[in-house]
């Protein structure tokens, strides 16, 4: 089941983000961030109760722009379309809200390219979402790569 997350969620989101972060594939989260932006989540349920077996983000970033974030899946769920389904939620919440670009940086480029999402200069990014990454481990040698689709 997918839904948006809510307090309950938050140790699960955070284990799951710590187990990918601890492996370099995606940029953990502090417990304190996923409370703070908790309202950006929505995740994918497994059968056990409290087990989040997938998560993703959509964080708004300008009127017509927003942040694909945090996407990650449990390792025993893999290739199963838990991502591609989060993503799929999070393409209709974006639209929604009349969003025209969504864009992420990633580890995992061939996997949003699927999705139509092509990538770009960092540079070519709006200087408010640099506001992240100043606190960031891997600032100002970030490895990640930027990718933008049109809505």
């Amino acid at each position: 089941m997918i839904r948006k997350a809510t307090i309950e969620d938050v140790r699960a989101i955070h284990s799951l983000l710590k187990y990918y972060g601890e492996r370099g594939e995606l940029l953990a989260r502090p417990l304190t961030g996923l409370y703070d932006h908790l309202r950006d989540f929505t995740i994918f349920t497994g059968e056990k109760p409290g087990q989040i077996t997938g998560c993703c983000a959509l964080q708004f970033c300008w009127e017509d722009l927003a942040e694909i974030r945090s996407l990650a899946v449990h390792p025993e769920f893999m290739n199963k379309q838990i991502g591609a389904k989060l993503l799929s939620t999070i393409f209709d919440e974006a639209r929604k809200y009349r969003i025209k670009k969504l864009f992420t940086l990633t580890y995992r480029p061939e996997f949003f390219k699927k999705f139509g999402f092509h990538t770009i200069d960092k540079a070519d990014l709006p200087i408010k979402i640099w506001a992240d990454c100043i606190t960031c481990v891997k600032f100002p040698d970030c490895d990640e790569t930027a990718m933008l689709l049109k809505l």
